[in-house]
């Protein structure tokens, strides 16, 4: 369980970030808080926050700090990974202006002295997209992820300032190195060893592959338990952006996906590619847009299996035979 923060310290806090973020004074009069249903390796809170003026606020409040990470998540989470400033920079500096169905920033307190990383922002109301059967809904998720890598294409040059990883040959090397590694101390039997060997023997063309396509500002785990959705219709709101990061924008559409059998992958890459020549056109023939996006999915496998040692389990929402679909993609990319 993660520590929590103390109400005396929390509602300054809380007061001065409104203030900074709504252009006058904040005053809160009222704070009810309580741990958030969502889950979240950091500490997460929901607030309902009553101001002076009479306003009503219905907020999320994530901790970022590396000392609120609960036990498994400090096992798991590779650490190359982890910039606590990275979250808030993308809601401060990135997705404000971007029109994009995201939550609104409700300001942020950063203090590196004291492993205080706050991140103050507006409550979506909804449920995960995995919670929706109706495929037509993935189908709106698809098409505004398209608009959305359209709307945040012209913010690449404040990457640094959002802190954004990096997709690039060493980020997408280290993965197959862990997931290599992680065999190694979990003895895999031999012919899964030779398999994953045959793999990483073949990983310098799927790299090769994923830096010739455009660039964009991804989330970099726009997995279903990632996006909020208003089931009546309407509103697709991506949470999470610890891992944002310069990349394919692609990548986003592949982790959207997972989980998903081919003709329905396929009927959702096709809405997504659609909606993509609206905003902006895929350099290439629907064929080649469909081999990255299985580029895509076989890093992403490969991400999985490099994510953590023996002995540690994915969330259930994302347990698969990622071995067996990473070898899968690779023969029909005829790696």
């Amino acid at each position: 369980m993660t520590a929590r923060a103390a109400i005396e310290e929390l509602r300054p806090a809380l007061e001065a970030a409104l203030s900074a973020v709504l252009g006058a004074e904040a005053g809160v009069t009222a704070l009810k808080r309580r741990r958030s249903e969502y889950r979240s390796s950091f500490g997460l809170e929901e607030l309902d926050v009553t101001l002076d003026d009479g306003n009503e606020l219905e907020l999320v409040f994530k901790d970022l700090g590396w000392g609120t990470l609960d036990a498994e998540g400090r096992r798991a989470k590779p650490p190359f990974l982890y910039e606590p400033r990275r979250e808030i920079g993308v809601y401060r500096s990135l997705l404000g202006g971007a029109g994009i169905g995201t939550a609104t920033y409700f300001g942020s307190v950063v203090d590196e002295a004291r492993d205080r990383f706050w991140l103050f922002v507006e409550r979506v109301a909804g449920v995960e997209l995995y919670q929706v059967g109706d495929v037509a809904r993935w189908e709106e998720a698809a098409r505004r992820l398209a608009g959305m890598h359209a709307s945040l294409a012209p913010s690449l040059e404040r990457g640094a300032e959002a802190h954004l990883l990096r997709h690039d040959a060493d980020f997408y090397g280290r993965w197959m190195e862990r997931a290599c590694e992680f065999a190694r101390q979990a003895a895999l039997p031999a012919p899964e060893r030779h398999r994953l060997d045959s793999l990483a023997a073949s990983h310098d063309a799927v790299v090769d592959g994923l830096l010739t396509m455009p660039r964009g500002v991804i989330h970099g785990e726009l997995y279903a338990s990632n996006v909020i959705v208003d089931p009546r219709g309407g509103r697709v709101c991506p949470i999470d952006w610890e891992v944002a990061a310069i990349g394919p924008p692609l990548f986003d559409l592949a982790a959207l996906t997972t989980g998903w059998d081919r003709r329905i992958q396929g009927r959702l890459e096709r809405v997504y590619h659609e909606a993509l020549e609206a905003a902006y056109a895929w350099p290439g023939s629907y064929e080649t847009y469909a081999e990255a996006v299985a580029l895509c999915r076989l890093q992403l496998a490969i991400q999985w299996l490099g994510w953590a040692g023996p002995g540690w389990s994915p969330p259930e929402d994302h347990r698969r035979d990622w071995l067996s679909d990473a070898l899968a993609l690779a023969e029909d990319l005829v790696l």
